[in-house]
């Protein structure tokens, strides 16, 4: 971002990456912690957070503490010559708040940057842009703390600052997309009284964001699919959303506001999420007109959307023309294998799948073996393991508190679950003795 370094949803990893090595091979007070104040502008505050509590941070702690001192004495030094209002102060505070939080010292960094915040706010003005990385590392301590709902506020006011402070274009757009994704995971947390508002947030943000790229790099550049992939994951988790829209709303008029555009919203899920897909498909056929397995890959999270929301023949039909495509590929019975080959649960989507990733049966406490018809339902469910129950019912819902609990409502999730058949031939066909393998412990 700002011309200098840019990180999207899909490549935090060089960023976390980079901030370790930063940490680990400079030396230098004065450029380790610029370079890391530098990143924090231009890397998602999520992507810093990754880093937070892992053994590369807070080790070499006689050089942190030497780093803090340094830091400490460097606003003393400052404080005495321009006052408690200086110009440079915010720079210092926002370094010695990066050198405790690397030491696990979150209270202190907390405070120490709340400090920074309100200096840029008093030397640059209310929606400064100085501000954004000592709120995104503040963000990351109150989150390594547990306080989510500080947290939560301190990205609601980041936003305000980043909307207020930031022209359209690449730059407003990764800070609206850094906030969808934020939006996600109060989602997931739980965090706040109602969560389906944020998917509607969720949703709107990476249309915003949409709308910046599209004015930067055009209609077919392959960086919007950025933010489309966004909007797609926000549709199937409006559609798929069961949780509670009618508890007592009271004379809240916002929360009903809410309520409304959210039933709204999920009454037209299926058409926008089909739009979506349908404008990716046209940016990738457009990048890469002569790629079959892009091209069937595309088409095929098409018919998934449509078996998912019960559109079997249509989504059948688009398979058929996926594997046709495929069919005449380089590597034809590979890519055939990889996408036809065995069903596949949906949604695919790697950002909203059902279940989590299998191990193997060795390290297993709960096994399970089931079929697979040609309509991409589950049939003949049992467990094999040692501790397997001799009965599941669909109508108890116990909480996960042992192996029979968790075997229960994962069966029951298995049951409700819409699969992509294999085919064969370019037809649906049943799969059967499909065994699935979890360590539960680890969930």
């Amino acid at each position: 971002m700002g011309g200098c370094l840019c990180f999207t949803q899909q490549d935090f990893r060089p960023a976390i990456w980079l901030l370790r090595e930063i940490k680990r091979v400079i030396s230098s007070n004065i450029l380790k912690n610029f370079l890391l104040s530098a990143l924090l502008v231009a890397a998602p505050a999520l992507a810093i957070e990754d880093t937070l509590g892992e053994d590369t941070l807070g080790t070499n702690e006689a050089l942190d503490s030497q780093d803090v001192a340094f830091y400490r004495d460097a606003i003393a030094e400052l404080e005495s010559s321009e006052g408690a209002y200086g110009q440079g102060l915010q720079e210092q505070l926002l370094s010695l708040g990066l050198s405790l939080q690397q030491q696990g010292r979150h209270e202190e960094a907390i405070e120490t940057l709340k400090r920074g915040v309100h200096l840029a706010r008093i030397n640059s003005g209310l929606y400064s842009i100085d501000q954004i990385p000592l709120l995104q590392t503040q963000i990351a301590s109150l989150m390594a703390r547990g306080e989510f709902l500080e947290a939560d506020e301190r990205q609601t006011y980041l936003y305000r600052v980043q909307q207020r402070g930031l022209i359209k274009g690449e730059v407003r757009a990764e800070a609206l997309m850094q906030q969808a994704r934020w939006q996600r995971r109060a989602y997931d947390m739980g965090v706040g009284e109602l969560d389906f508002p944020r998917l509607l947030s969720m949703w709107d943000l990476y249309r915003l964001a949409l709308n910046d790229v599209v004015e930067e790099e055009g209609e077919t550049s392959l960086a919007l699919l950025v933010p489309l992939n966004g909007m797609l994951e926000a549709q199937y988790l409006i559609s798929a959303y069961q949780g509670e829209q009618s508890s007592s709303f009271g004379e809240n008029i916002g929360d009903r506001y809410d309520k409304n555009r959210f039933n709204a919203y999920r009454a037209q899920s299926f058409k926008k999420g089909q739009a979506v897909l349908h404008a990716i498909h046209d940016i990738e056929l457009k990048n890469n007109v002569d790629d079959s397995v892009a091209n069937a890959e595309s088409v095929t999270r098409l018919g998934d959307w449509l078996f998912w929301h019960g559109e079997k023949e249509p989504a059948i039909e688009i398979y058929r023309e996926a594997f046709m495509e495929l069919a005449e590929a380089e590597n034809a019975q590979v890519e055939l294998e990889r996408l036809f080959g065995a069903p596949v649960p949906l949604p695919s989507m790697a950002e909203v799948r059902p279940f989590p990733e299998t191990t193997g049966p060795d390290s297993a406490n709960l096994l399970i073996e089931f079929s697979v018809s040609e309509r991409g339902r589950v049939v003949d469910l049992r467990r094999l393991d040692e501790a397997a129950a001799t009965e599941v019912s669909d109508d108890v819902d116990e909480p996960p508190v042992d192996i029979e609990a968790v075997a229960n409502r994962f069966m029951r999730q298995l049951r409700r679950t819409r699969f992509r058949p294999r085919f064969e031939n370019g037809d649906p066909v049943a799969t059967e003795g499909v065994i699935w393998a979890y360590d539960t412990t680890k969930w």
